[in-house]
């Protein structure tokens, strides 16, 4: 599946541009942060990586060949939950992939272990808090042993205790060997998870560096002033 690469990928729905012309590599180990400002094209990138969308423009290569059936997943900052138990919306990932039911619920149980809902198990999913219910979102994923895992605003309306779970969860799944991709507005976040930083404005990759250079010496004038809190919320586009 790795490298994955994107070649001059544009987005222009009815016109408008979202992506103008993004060249990126993708390697396969690591966490990813997708830093920049609202409209600046992150959540559209993601769900062209995951397939969602086609490129109006540009190619999107992976290594073995075609975009892969399996092992790519996308977990969303409000996530879908099906009106059945915990475990029946873990175990959801796996129906698909022909695993048989007593397995598929013997490896949602150990999973819910992993994301500390286990109590909960036989609950219905609505019911749960938004905390959890982003914890049942990344467990249903894990367990598909994705290779490439898109994470759009995982913690974006958590507070800091949610978030701390959240985000030591995202770490076991790295550990695990998934590769992850997310976006976030949080600048603690990122520099507490990212490998690596992509900064994008205007539908365009402006700088791509390790987090810790992106943070300490940004090479574009528009990161420093994210950064620093001086750039436009939202750019005219």
């Amino acid at each position: 599946m790795f490298p994955v690469r994107l070649r001059d990928v544009r987005f222009e729905p009815n016109g408008r541009t979202v992506l103008d012309g993004v060249d990126l590599e993708l390697g396969g180990e690591g966490i990813t942060l997708l830093l920049g400002p609202n409209g600046a094209g992150k959540s559209v990138l993601l769900r062209t990586l995951c397939g969602l969308l086609q490129p109006s423009a540009g190619t999107i290569e992976w290594a073995d060949g075609p975009r892969p059936e399996t092992g790519v997943m996308m977990v969303f900052q409000h996530p879908m939950m099906i009106r059945a138990s915990v475990l029946e919306n873990v175990s959801l990932g796996l129906k698909p992939l022909g695993v048989p039911r007593s397995e598929r619920r013997r490896r949602a149980e150990r999973i819910l272990e992993r994301v500390a809902l286990s109590d909960r198990a036989h609950d219905s999913a609505r019911h749960l808090s938004g905390g959890e219910q982003q914890r049942l979102a990344l467990a249903r994923a894990w367990l598909t042993r994705p290779r490439l895992l898109l994470l759009d605003e995982p913690t974006a309306s958590l507070d800091p205790s949610a978030t701390a779970e959240v985000e030591r969860i995202i770490r076991e799944i790295r550990t695990d060997g998934t590769r992850i991709v997310m976006t976030t507005h949080n600048l603690g976040q990122a520099t507490r998870l990212g490998d690596d930083v992509i900064f994008l404005s205007g539908g365009k990759v402006r700088e791509h560096a390790p987090v810790r250079r992106f943070f300490a010496q940004p090479a574009s004038e528009e990161a420093r002033l994210f950064i620093q809190g001086e750039l436009p919320w939202k750019l005219p586009l």
